[in-house]
Formats: structure tokens, sequence, C-alpha cells
């Protein structure tokens, strides 16, 4: 009886942090996002996934401008904190609940382990891109370099932890009831 319950819980939190954390990315992409680039003319750090250099940093940070960078500061970072938090507990509820019905947790584990570095690797980069935006124009090269490393990590990270969830939920959908193992 605990595991049809525990099953039904993981299944709701899921659901309900994916439709919160979707929530989140539409108002990032179509508002926060999308200001700051129709501000600025450039692509905001956050949607940079192959990264950026100092020279493509300082075309964002000059162009934003002070009323840019007050915009990116309060409402995109703020966002941006919620959404990692969001995208981590879908991730792990989700590959959790397929992982119930799978004789193999090693890629149970493997996609918690992925889920979580990526909020943790987009936690830091929104750390950096505050300290960029505040430092702005002292903004030291090797902090750009580390941030850009960090939002390579967390694209990369995210990407192989959203399809990991997609072949263990296939290879979930694959196996019938009497090959669940107990």
């Amino acid at each position: 009886m605990m595991r049809g319950i525990w099953t039904k819980y993981i299944g709701l939190i899921a659901i309900g942090s994916g439709v919160i954390g979707a929530l989140i990315y539409l108002i990032m992409i179509n508002v926060t996002l999308a200001h700051i680039e129709a501000v600025s003319g450039q692509t905001p750090f956050d949607m940079r996934p192959l990264g950026y250099s100092p020279a493509d940093a300082a075309a964002l940070l000059n162009a934003l401008g002070s009323d840019g960078s007050e915009y990116y500061l309060r409402y995109q970072i703020p966002l941006d904190t919620l959404y990692p938090a969001m995208l981590a507990l879908t991730l792990i509820a989700a590959i959790s609940w397929f992982g119930q019905r799978m004789p193999n947790s090693k890629l149970v584990r493997l996609g918690i382990a992925l889920s979580l570095g990526a909020a943790l690797f987009d936690y830091g980069e929104n750390l950096g891109i505050v300290a960029m935006i505040r430092a702005w124009p002292d903004t030291s090269d090797m902090l750009v370099y580390a941030v850009s490393i960090a939002t390579i990590v967390k694209s990369v990270l995210t990407t192989l932890s959203v399809s990991l969830v997609l072949v263990v939920g296939f290879f979930w959908s694959r196996l019938s009831k009497a090959e669940v193992h107990p």
C-alpha cells in the first residue's frame, strides 16, 4: 500500500513542479528574456548554451545600459532563481516515478545526479551574471570565462538529464506489468 501512495505522490510532484516550471519558463522566454533582447539587441546570457567571450559579454552589458541591467537583476534573476529548482524537481520526480518499474536503478541515480548538477550550475550561472552586471564596466575576463563555463555545463547537464528522463520513460512504457520487479 505504501508503494502505491508513493507512486501517486511522486507522479503528482512531477506533474505539479513541471507545470510550475513550464509557466516560469514561458514567462522568462516571452517576457523577461524577450525584453532584455529587445532592449539590448543582444541574446541574453541565459540563452547562450555555447557560452560567450569577454567581448560578447561586454557587448551585451554595454547595450543593456543601467535600465536594462536593473531589469535583468530585478525580474530575470528572481525568475531564474525559481526555475532551476522546479526543473530539477520535475526531472528527479519523473525519473524516480519511471524508475519504480525499472529493474536498473543506476539510470535513475544518474538522472538524479545530472538533474541536481544542472540546477547547481544554473545557480552558479545566475550568481555569475549578477556579479558581471554589478561589476560592469570593471568585469574581469576571468569572471566572464567562469560564468560562460557554468552556462555551457548547465546546458550540457540539462540536455543529458532531460534526455535520460525521456529514455527511461520510453523503456518504462515498454515494460509490461508482468515484467515489473517488486
